[in-house]
């Protein structure tokens, strides 16, 4: 089935609270200190939830990149060219990226995606480009409302077909020059807070970098006045396609019951616009690591999301998103194979006041 904005929104549900309920006593009965793995005992039985039952389980797993250009670069805010998103993208098609690495040791497939790289890629790369690039924010709105909404249906359609493929557990990634300029705009706007307090330096900026991608983010808000109430005005006129993409997924994976891991900064940016158009939306999200961004932990926050990870990364790509795959992988593995106290000798733990 292909999705329509109604239909999507429409078959987004709150999450299952039995089955959490119900995947809560089962940690509590394995033979273990109450709550001792934390956030790894939270988060399956969030994945219960989201499944609805406790026989929490998820197959396959992907990372699903969307890659794109924005034409803020113009404005020189990057430290890098335009041309260097083609040349990661199709990098991973090579498995030769950070995220293609860190994701055979996860064990997980990386998907990349053309949502409007500046010029075609190889086949390796998911062709779904909307458009070769966003315009400048800083003249104008980046692409169109039917735009940002062809973006949101392109990701959760994708999301559908690999449910259909067996994947349970995806991933957000990105890859795009200058998407941290448009994340940093959408922030801002959504959280009503200052530009500058939720923009750092990417990629590496220099002071007078981070000046002028202040003001480009400045600019952009004051001449396209985007509605907070309102994120997909908001996203169409100071966001990206592959932010848009990113919100599909999130959209989608809530629509299928399919647990999502957020990565960074872009990737929260894009979950934070998604919950504000369908809250229900933030029961199906799963925090991987807090970007080292100024306003990394800030979204999370928002999102009333913990992250697994704390570990200063901030390098894009569903990195961080991957790298907590692992960390599930084991807390399942205590929560499905560990023997019981009933089973045991041990005398049940209980809480104490």
């Amino acid at each position: 089935m292909e999705w329509t904005l109604e239909r999507l929104l429409a078959a987004i549900q709150p999450a299952d609270r039995q089955a959490g309920e119900a995947a809560w006593k089962h940690w509590d009965a394995i033979a273990k200190p109450l709550r001792s793995l934390g956030l790894l005992e939270a988060d399956i039985v969030r994945i219960a939830a989201i499944q609805g039952t406790a026989d929490v389980q998820w197959g396959k797993k992907a990372v699903v990149v969307m890659c794109a250009d924005n034409g803020v670069v113009e404005e020189g805010v990057t430290q890098t060219g335009q041309e260097v998103t083609a040349i990661v993208s199709e990098n991973m098609t090579r498995h030769d990226t950070s995220v293609c690495c860190m994701s055979s040791v996860a064990g997980a497939d990386v998907i990349p995606v053309d949502m409007g790289v500046c010029r075609p890629l190889v086949s390796g790369v998911l062709d779904k480009c909307i458009r070769r690039g966003t315009w400048n924010m800083t003249k104008g709105p980046a692409m169109t409302r039917e735009e940002c909404i062809q973006g949101i249906l392109t990701g959760a359609n994708l999301v559908s077909e690999l449910k259909e493929r067996g994947y349970g557990l995806i991933a957000t990634g990105e890859m795009g020059i200058g998407n941290t300029t448009t994340s940093s705009a959408i922030v801002s706007v959504l959280l009503g807070c200052p530009v500058e307090e939720v923009t750092g330096r990417g990629a590496g900026l220099s002071t007078e970098g981070l000046a002028r991608k202040i003001s480009a983010i400045q600019r952009g808000v004051e001449v396209n006045r985007p509605d907070p109430a309102d994120p997909i005005d908001v996203v169409h006129k100071v966001g990206g396609f592959d932010i848009a993409g990113l919100m599909g997924v999130f959209l989608g994976c809530a629509a299928c019951r399919v647990p999502v891991l957020v990565d960074g900064f872009i990737s929260a940016a894009a979950a934070l616009a998604a919950v504000r158009l369908c809250p229900a939306a933030g029961d199906y999200l799963l925090a991987s690591h807090v970007s080292k961004e100024p306003a990394g932990e800030m979204v999370l926050q928002a999102l009333g999301l913990r992250p697994l990870i704390r570990a200063e990364m901030c390098l894009g790509e569903g990195s961080g998103a991957v790298a907590a795959m692992p960390l599930l992988e084991m807390g399942l593995a205590v929560y499905r194979s560990m023997t019981t106290f009933e089973a045991t000798n041990i005398e049940t733990y209980v809480p104490q006041t």
